[in-house]
């Protein structure tokens, strides 16, 4: 039957168990809480290494717009002149920004040195309860049920079998409920740990809606709450360290894992998640390095105090229409940031293995997922100004927004190079950078990539993970020239969506298809259109001026190849190709681990169920 929920959110259908509710009030943003003292969890020397990103990335940043200046000046300063220096500065120190924060994990890997994070010894067992909470919209059943089920198993064999339970929260369509259920029903019977079950009728708020129901009315009976996305995966010693970790640290409300990617088949996939196998660990250092107690969440595959959820992390509704008014959609960065206003430490905690997730399967999936993080993250520039919101949390709210508004600034840099050279002696021809800022710029773009290959090299252990010496050497050398051609499509792409969000136009909340096996040449034509219409006028331009031609051609060509690339990249053949050929190979795809082959099997080929042991207790018929 429904159940009505006291705090309006909506009604729900499942089995549950009886409630045990809990207070979780909407925040004020204009209004800081009480001053908290910093969370004794923050790793010292935390001011120090943050300067030194900030002012590392502003050196480099006047550099090259120095260096633009003086290619511009020769006949004077006009105002367009100042867009371009104003638009190559800020792109410049966005590159810089990131080539220091791999710079800076590369030393701390090869160092042999990490960074203290909050954690608890391999064999420690937690004490707190913790729920494992599964979001889900109308996603496939088999492989999300089949990921519980392993991870149910791997939960009991490593002695959590009376510590954790499992809650599928689903947002599905109604006809979604009876093959849920049916699964959910198999999967209860299977599994060792217990497994609960409800959908809501009213979607309201999506996902943040979806889980703040959930503390609502099941929050006060558990210590942690751990989220996962529908691809994610974790093991048991993994969820057993994390929940120690948070017994051990009572100041700490959220330890972020840093997920690895599996799973892919089509070309797309693979590249995509040999690239954050690869490069991840470097990045991922810097990341721990600077971001100490104020690290983000990233919305799945971390473990969140549930009582300091619910005192901090209430989402208001935001002022005005959609899409920056309205429900906050990427929910996960703001309350992170919410967390530490109320002076609980948030963390990322790196582990060897145990945490993974997947990948859209091609482009056109992966842009419309990119779409809504895009509106998401475009709607924290409403609140950067929260009230006591630690700088660092405002810093990671901007940057988020800025790795999508970067995309129309590049474009930008380019119409406003062609307006200058157009001006320049009558001839269309780009600005050419001078010698050290285009090797400058190859070393900003190109230097994490050698770093992490490096490191990978150096190890053979690591090294044969990925196949070899001469496999992980050429998979990098076909990245190369495969992330140039895709750069500019990603630039026209998350424009438009930059373009959409601005003219008001929402991105709902569409099923990610995370099974593909290929998008025809036509229809990847037709997803292309405004990337050819550009590229072929960028040709045209970079025709009429030789010079330009040189420049820009990486870019057009991007742009005009897209449809090919779109579809040859969308194909599982070619993926399972490049496999054969030993091409984008990762550690957990030669050899995968338990875990990661139980996932692989469906629910309904798990074999006879197995006796309860634990009490359904109360439920929501």
């Amino acid at each position: 039957m429904a159940e009505t929920s006291p705090w309006g959110a909506s009604t729900v259908l499942g089995d549950m168990p009886a409630e045990t509710p809990t207070m979780m009030p909407a925040q004020v943003l204009d209004e800081a809480p009480a001053p908290m003292r910093p969370p004794r969890t923050s790793p010292p020397g935390m001011t120090e290494r943050r300067l030194l990103l900030v002012l590392g990335t502003l050196i480099i940043g006047t550099f090259g717009a120095g260096e633009i200046t003086r290619s511009l000046s020769s006949d004077g300063i006009q105002a367009i002149d100042v867009v371009l220096m104003g638009l190559f500065f800020a792109l410049f120190a966005w590159i810089a920004f990131g080539f220091l924060n791999a710079f800076a994990g590369f030393l701390l890997l090869v160092s042999g040195r990490s960074v203290p994070t909050p954690a608890a010894a391999p064999s420690a067992r937690p004490v707190g309860r913790t729920a494992i909470l599964l979001p889900i919209h109308n996603e496939e059943v088999e492989p999300v049920f089949a990921r519980l089920r392993a991870m149910s198993r791997s939960i009991a064999a490593a002695g959590g079998t009376q510590l954790f339970e499992f809650f599928i929260l689903s947002d599905s369509k109604p006809e979604r409920e009876v093959l849920e259920h049916k699964a959910f029903r198999r999967l209860r019977m299977l599994s060792p740990l217990p497994v609960w079950y409800r959908r809501r009728m009213i979607n309201e708020a999506r996902k943040p809606g979806n889980i703040a129901d959930w503390v609502r009315r099941h929050g006060g009976g558990f210590d942690y709450m751990m989220v996962l996305d529908a691809d994610s995966l974790m093991s048991g010693a993994a969820v057993m360290r994390l929940a120690a970790a948070m017994d051990r640290h009572p100041q700490v409300g959220l330890l972020q894992t840093i997920p690895m990617v599996i799973g892919g088949e089509t070309l797309f996939a693979r590249w995509q998640q040999f690239c954050a196998r690869l490069y991840g660990p470097v990045f991922s250092a810097g990341l721990l390095w600077w971001s100490g107690a104020e690290a983000s969440f990233w919305g799945h595959n971390a473990i969140i105090r549930t009582a300091a959820f619910a005192e901090a992390c209430g989402l208001p509704k935001l002022s005005g229409p959609e899409p920056f008014g309205g429900h906050i959609m990427s929910h996960d960065m703001f309350e992170a940031a919410l967390l530490r206003r109320r002076g609980w430490g948030c963390h990322m905690v790196a582990m060897q293995d145990g945490t993974y997730e997947e990948y859209p399967p091609t482009f056109v999936e992966h842009a419309q997922r990119d779409r809504r993080w895009c509106q998401g993250n475009l709607q924290h520039l409403r609140v950067l100004d929260t009230a006591g919101v630690h700088w660092v949390s405002r810093l990671q709210l901007l940057m988020g927004a800025s790795a999508y508004l970067t995309s129309p600034l590049w474009l930008l840099l380019l119409g406003a190079s062609a307006i200058v050279a157009a001006h320049s002696e009558g001839e269309i021809q780009i600005i050419a950078p001078s010698g050290w800022l285009l090797a400058l710029t190859i070393v900003l773009l190109f230097g994490p990539k050698f770093m992490a290959l490096g490191w990978m090299l150096a190890d053979p252990v690591r090294r044969q993970g990925f196949g070899g010496g001469r496999a992980l050497t050429k998979s990098v050398f076909a990245d190369i020239p495969l992330s140039a051609l895709v750069a500019p499509m990603m630039m026209m792409t998350q424009t438009l969506a930059v373009i959409d969000i601005l003219r008001g136009r929402k991105s709902g909340w569409a099923v990610q298809n995370r099974v593909s096996d290929g998008i025809s040449l036509s229809d990847a034509a037709r997803a292309s259109k405004p990337h050819l219409v550009l590229g072929t006028a960028m040709a045209i331009a970079a025709i009429l001026g030789w010079q330009a031609a040189i420049w820009m051609s990486p870019i057009f060509a991007g742009l005009l190849a897209s449809p090919l690339l779109v579809a040859w990249t969308s194909r599982a053949s070619i993926g399972r190709a490049s496999a054969r050929h030993r091409y984008f190979l990762i550690p957990e795809e030669r050899r995968p681990n338990p875990l990661i082959r139980d996932a692989q099997v469906s629910p309904e080929d798990l074999g006879e169920p197995i006796e309860a042991r634990w009490s359904a207790g109360e439920v929501i018929a």
